[in-house]
């Protein structure tokens, strides 16, 4: 059995512009330039079909996602699992303070710090933003089996660990 060399699975490009195909020299063959075009891919989706009708990026949509999975998280924690400074963690807090969203409470235990919950506005866009980007998730994967998508995650998740 032939071994599939990573060049041989993308398509040729056409030249947007006419002409010529476009050659991509080295790239083709390397991982992270197919992880950055799905990235590119899989956002300008997210914008079109979640984006569009709620307002959220991906970045501010796990935010939410953590901050929802665990009522009263630091916001320093946040920033740690998310692997943001604090300076940007301040400043998506404030968005989604200012959005009616969350909400900051003064710890019990660090006068310094703040906790973060979901308002029930936050509560009630989440849900209807959940919907939308597990529609997303299903239309952006339509060409993947569901044992093909449980496989790749799992990579995926094996380069990253």
């Amino acid at each position: 059995m032939k071994s599939l060399k990573l060049a041989d699975a993308v398509p040729a490009r056409d030249n947007p512009r006419g002409g010529q195909d476009m050659s991509y020299g080295l790239l083709p063959r390397i991982l992270g330039y197919h992880l950055r075009r799905t990235q590119v891919a899989i956002f300008q989706h997210f914008t079109r079909t979640v984006t569009s009708k709620e307002d959220i990026t991906p970045g501010l949509f796990g935010m939410l996602q953590v901050i929802a999975a665990n009522p009263g998280l630091g916001q320093s924690r946040l920033a740690e699992t998310m692997e943001v400074d604090r300076s940007t963690i301040v400043k998506v807090v404030d968005r989604l303070e200012d959005r009616g969203l969350i909400m900051r409470e003064p710890s019990a235990t660090d006068k310094r710090s703040h906790r973060l919950r979901l308002t029930d506005k936050g509560r009630a866009a989440l849900l209807r933003m959940e919907a939308l980007v597990l529609q997303h998730e299903d239309e952006f994967t339509k060409t993947l089996s569901a044992e093909e998508r449980r496989i790749l995650v799992r990579l995926l998740v094996r380069l990253y660990s």
